[in-house]
């Protein structure tokens, strides 16, 4: 499946960048102050960890929904840790709260099934191969 992400750098405004996705406007990219931007929106590296911490969830609710277990929600928070990103580790602690589930047995295994969402697959154990291209004016 190939699926477009169009990123606009907004003329008025320093580093931030407008985002479309299929359908979805309005979502926008900044930078912090210290680096340079207006800190106005997440930066790309909170969109990399949402991605993490909100399939988790989806991946942990939908397993729950087919097992008719009781969950009524799922609140994650997503700890980073970004000291040796130069050095070439990152570190994400997901701490996910399963609302509604009581058995410890459920919990670990809801847990457990988290692992296997598709962005913790493809941060952990995918081959990401990234091809950068200039494009013409028109092209764009």
């Amino acid at each position: 499946m190939h699926k477009a992400i169009e990123i606009v750098s907004e003329r008025n405004s320093i580093l931030r960048q407008r985002v479309r996705i299929e359908g979805f406007e309005d979502l926008f990219v900044d930078v912090p102050k210290a680096y340079g931007g207006e800190g106005t929106a997440p930066d790309p590296h909170d969109y990399f960890d949402l991605s993490l911490g909100a399939c988790k969830a989806i991946t942990a609710q939908m397993y729950a929904q087919r097992k008719q277990w009781p969950l009524e929600g799922v609140s994650v928070r997503v700890n980073r840790d970004d000291s040796e990103e130069r050095k070439g580790t990152y570190r994400l602690e997901v701490v996910m709260t399963f609302h509604g589930i009581e058995d410890e047995v459920q919990r670990a295994r809801l847990e457990e099934i988290s692992h296997k969402c598709p962005i913790h697959r493809l941060m952990t154990s995918a081959t990401v191969e990234v091809t950068t291209r200039t494009a013409l004016v028109a092209e764009a």
